[in-house]
């Protein structure tokens, strides 16, 4: 059964400022196509007020009261085009380029320009603006106070290879840059993208901080020093089978986070976990409730309080720290880590490097040399992000009160909070 592409995905902007839009998805179904729509959502900076989810194995609709998490100005005709092409096929013309992102072509943005405080981000602001996305990044700051950036990107409008995509990015970066930019090119990324597929070594200490996936009320951990992480704690995660014969009843109730959402539609498509019936709703006193009606893969409820007991306790996790974040030296330098679990598919969660420069240009903290890569642990692959930060006058790196701050304002920006 085919339905005209533009009937798939329906956008009913609030009639006026403050209300809520409404996007409908009415398409065929897949497992995992909530989570693929909550992630170009999230890409969007859209924050979803609430939703309804509802399938017949076959065909899926779905209803959003979204509105806007930032200061972006929304390109609704861009963001219905990104809903169509995850959505299963409904026609030719839309899906063709489903399967034509799966080879995105990369790009390589170099430029070369004078340092100065808040620069990264500006870049940063212009690029997502531009609708590019970063899948990895090298900066460095050379002794004279020159910053080499190199961007590996790719374009959410596939027209990178087109004279006036380029001509367009290379002229908003010189508007934003002004006087100190020195040099930018752009064009198809060679042999250096693979090199930097992978992350240099975390240390042992480093990588048990990082990765530990509990924290005790007596530890000491950086991902520890925040309040906030106590409400996280209190995650409550619950499966019933008394309510449905063909179903199993998820709910959660938590601490309310940007992209949650997101977080727990991620963990159930890695887990091959089917949603027949959901339910969003709205926040009330920082928390949210969602009421999924379940099925593994094979069409049976899940009954076996192992498997149930995995299920809750990898969602608990992952909403206690859906992004982790610390503070470490690296020999004599301060890093800043951020580590974000990378779906089964090979993505990764949208705007977290938009989200941590923003923090530390609202800190007035310099950042000497930046990088994302990939690391491999023994269960997953994750997104790490790692910072080398400039002393100031305004935080001394080596004062654990000064790095706490640090650490708070960058998990609390990512959170949404």
């Amino acid at each position: 059964m085919e339905v005209p592409s533009d009937d798939a995905v329906l956008i009913e902007k609030g009639k006026k400022a403050g209300d809520p839009h409404v996007i409908t998805v009415n398409c065929p179904d897949k497992t995992g196509l909530a989570c693929d729509i909550f992630h170009v959502i999230l890409d969007y900076g859209l924050y979803i007020t609430k939703g309804d989810v509802s399938t017949d194995g076959k065909w899926c609709y779905m209803v959003f009261w979204v509105v806007p998490h930032s200061q972006f100005i929304i390109r609704w005709t861009h963001l219905k085009n990104r809903l169509l092409s995850v959505c299963p096929s409904c026609s030719v013309s839309f899906y063709w380029n489903q399967q034509q992102s799966k080879s995105c072509p990369v790009y390589l943005l170099k430029f070369f320009s004078l340092d100065r405080k808040g620069l990264l981000h500006d870049v940063n602001q212009v690029l997502c603006e531009l609708e590019l996305t970063i899948q990895r990044v090298k900066v460095t700051t050379t002794p004279d106070g020159r910053v080499l950036d190199l961007f590996f990107v790719t374009d959410k409008l596939e027209l990178l290879h087109t004279k006036q995509r380029q001509d367009e990015i290379c002229e908003q970066l010189h508007a934003v840059l002004g006087e100190s930019c020195i040099s930018c090119e752009l064009q198809l990324a060679g042999p250096e993208y693979e090199c930097l597929q992978g992350m240099s070594s975390l240390s042992p200490v480093i990588a048990d901080e990082l990765f530990h996936c509990e924290i005790s009320d007596k530890e000491i951990h950086s991902q520890a020093l925040s309040p906030d992480m106590m409400k996280l704690k209190r995650t409550d995660v619950m499966i019933d089978n008394s309510l449905s014969p063909a179903h199993s009843l998820l709910q959660v109730h938590c601490v309310d986070h940007k992209g949650l959402l997101y977080d727990v539609m991620r963990t159930l498509k890695d887990c091959n976990i089917q949603i027949a019936y959901g339910r969003f709703s709205p926040v009330t006193n920082g928390h949210r409730d969602l009421d999924l009606f379940i099925q593994q893969k094979d069409g049976k409820k899940i009954v076996d309080p192992e498997k149930q007991s995995a299920l809750c306790f990898r969602l608990k996790v992952e909403m206690l720290h859906p992004l982790r974040v610390i503070i470490a030296n690296r020999g004599p330098d301060t890093e800043l880590l951020v580590a974000n679990p990378v779906e089964l598919s090979g993505k990764g969660r949208p705007r977290v490097f938009y989200d941590i420069t923003h923090a530390l240009k609202a800190l007035g903290i310099c950042i000497f040399s930046a990088e994302i890569g990939r690391y491999s642990t023994s269960d997953r692959e994750w997104e790490i992000y790692r910072f080398l930060l400039e002393e100031n006058c305004k935080f001394q790196l080596s004062n654990m009160m000064a790095r706490n701050h640090i650490v708070d304002t960058v998990r609390r920006t990512l959170m949404g909070w």
